[in-house]
């Protein structure tokens, strides 16, 4: 860091945890740069950051997932000096019967979950092997331990994502940079606004937040969201199928 002034890029900015993470940041100062596809909403963002502490609170209008993520990357840490965090938080959760049937939308949802994070971990990671410091956070999800009928493809990138990552925090260990898979369980979001949030298993934004700055600090390389999730989801990943293939999760 640059006089303790972390220095952050947010993929996917606008959605509700990484919001209620950037406030963090901001609130310590931090010099942020916010990218996601909505210039209004990434406006208002900015000015609120900016009011809750953020020494900078820049805007990069752009879609991730079809971005060059090398030279937007390269130019976004050109920006700042360096680069201390990247969290990357965007991503759908898509229909599940739509994507079993329609070879489009698969290949576009595979892009978006899948292979543009890949694109913006490996650009990440080769800034951090070069400084030798800061943290690559990547948010997952619990959905990739195991398939399930309800998800499977929507886990299946979330799994392959949660792998690289951890691939590229083994790569990092010994040259003081760090790589951390965030895995969330259900999150009161816009995203999930369709399900019943009923019961404790539920989490805010906030609360997944306070996670994940905790953890460009320390921890990981895997970190559940809330950390109960890893118990719940050690039990599913070694249920015995045939007591599995019963439940209808």
């Amino acid at each position: 860091m640059t006089n303790g002034t972390k220095r952050v890029v947010i993929l996917g900015a606008s959605s509700a945890i990484a919001e209620a993470t950037a406030r963090i940041w901001a609130s310590e100062g931090a010099r942020l740069v916010l990218v996601a596809r909505d210039e209004d909403r990434l406006t208002a963002m900015a000015m609120d950051l900016k009011i809750r502490g953020a020494a900078e609170a820049a805007v990069v209008v752009l879609d991730c997932s079809k971005a060059n993520a090398k030279a937007e990357l390269d130019a976004m840490v050109k920006r700042l000096g360096g680069l201390d965090i990247l969290l990357l938080a965007y991503g759908a959760l898509g229909d599940q019967r739509q994507l079993e049937v329609d070879p489009a939308a698969l290949t576009e949802f595979i892009q978006t979950n899948f292979a543009s994070g890949v694109a913006w971990s490996l650009a990440a990671s080769a800034i951090l092997e070069k400084q030798r410091s800061g943290a690559l956070i990547v948010i997952g999800s619990v959905a990739g331990d195991r398939g399930r009928r309800s998800n499977f493809i929507y886990g299946a990138c979330k799994g392959g994502l949660a792998h690289l990552v951890e691939g590229i925090a083994h790569k990092l260990a010994a040259l003081g940079a760090r790589a951390v898979i965030i895995k969330p369980g259900f999150v009161d979001t816009p995203m999930t606004a369709s399900f019943d949030k009923k019961g404790l298993l539920w989490a805010k934004p906030d609360a997944v937040a306070s996670i994940i700055a905790g953890a460009a600090e320390k921890g990981g390389p895997v970190i559940y969201a809330p950390a109960f999730w890893g118990l719940i989801m050690l039990i599913i990943r070694h249920l015995p199928t045939f007591i599995f293939n019963k439940l209808n999760i």
